[in-house]
């Protein structure tokens, strides 16, 4: 079978000129990205071969780890790493915890990492993590949570359940959720299961994330042929993540398929303006305003799916960097300051 090129969830949509073998700059994104953000996407670009589209899943996470080697930025000094794991439904969950050297953390984030549901694991955004516990002082745990197509849904979920569970279990101080992409869909899909549970989240940080499923409507469509994502990305990797036909109606498949918002914890969600996920955003913290709970959307103009490696780079995606890392401090603290 011929598979999809991967974008972030990752990859590119770029095709080569053949005047000046250079990514072309279709409008109206010629306008809307500025000269960084596209040396991002072509160097994004460059790892993926004529060839990729006859690349099968685990061809597909040979080239995805790859880049992501290519943009990590390594682990800042006084940050310690362990990996260990956890009890889950089938079978252990492996994470890597990230703790600040100096002072006890007062609060945790478990981070689910993007991928496209199928691709990612504890290294592929390791030096995110690393920086997040760097620069709020809040312990990090990421999680590696089953991929698709080897195990479909809902075992993606159910491990970041189980694992969401196990360490709010475990700590006394706050814990939050987070994740971009893919992550950001379960971290919602967890924020919605457990708003009723003795150990809650305190909050909850959703960057890029996936949270409707009419691709229709909205940005789906106004930038369904975006560089870094495209909406045809989207219903691939819905179909590998399910096998077939996906649940479009299961609150823990599409956040926004829940008919009570009601108890969800403080949530901030953060997104690319050249991005099919990006239309979601704003209804899904409508949502959650109207139930009487706190949402908050941030739309970065000139910023692709993706982004997060791009945070050295990218003079956007570095301000956009900062208010995530904000934003986790004021969700650690209890404090709402939107």
């Amino acid at each position: 079978m011929t598979q999809a090129v991967p974008r972030d969830c990752m990859g590119v949509n770029t095709k080569l000129s053949n005047e000046k073998d250079t990514p072309l700059r279709p409008a109206p994104y010629d306008t809307l990205l500025d000269d960084e953000t596209w040396a991002f996407i072509d160097k994004s670009a460059a790892f993926y071969p004529e060839t990729a589209t006859s690349l099968d899943h685990q061809g597909q996470r040979r080239v995805y780890d790859e880049l992501c080697r290519a943009f990590d930025a390594g682990r800042p000094s006084g940050v310690s790493v362990r990996d260990l794991s956890i009890p889950g439904p089938a079978m252990p969950i492996p994470v890597r915890e990230y703790l600040p050297d100096s002072a006890a953390p007062a609060a945790t984030v478990v981070y689910l990492h993007g991928g496209g549901f199928i691709l990612g694991g504890l290294d592929s955004h390791d030096s995110i993590c690393a920086e997040i516990c760097d620069q709020t002082g809040y312990e990090v745990v990421a999680v590696d949570y089953r991929l698709a197509p080897e195990h479909l849904h809902p075992a993606q979920f159910d491990d970041a359940l189980a694992a969401f569970r196990f360490i709010a279990g475990k700590r006394d101080r706050p814990v939050i959720l987070a994740g971009d992409s893919a992550g950001g869909n379960l971290a919602a899909a967890v924020a919605w299961a457990t708003r009723s549970d003795n150990h809650k989240p305190a909050g909850q940080l959703l960057i890029y994330p996936l949270l409707g499923a009419d691709t229709s409507k909205g940005s789906f469509v106004s930038h369904a042929k975006a560089p870094m994502l495209t909406t045809a990305d989207v219903l691939y990797y819905d179909s590998l993540r399910t096998g077939g036909t996906s649940p479009m109606d299961d609150p823990s498949f599409t956040p926004l398929a829940a008919d009570d918002f009601s108890g969800m914890p403080p949530t901030i969600v953060i997104t690319g303006e050249c991005d099919p996920l990006s239309g979601d955003a704003p209804e899904y913290c409508d949502r959650l305003n109207k139930a009487g709970g706190r949402a908050v959307c941030f739309e970065e103009k000139g910023l692709v799916h993706g982004y997060l490696r791009a945070r050295h780079s990218v003079s956007r995606a570095r301000e956009s960097f900062t208010r995530m890392i904000s934003g986790f401090k004021a969700l650690g603290a209890g404090e709402w300051p939107y």
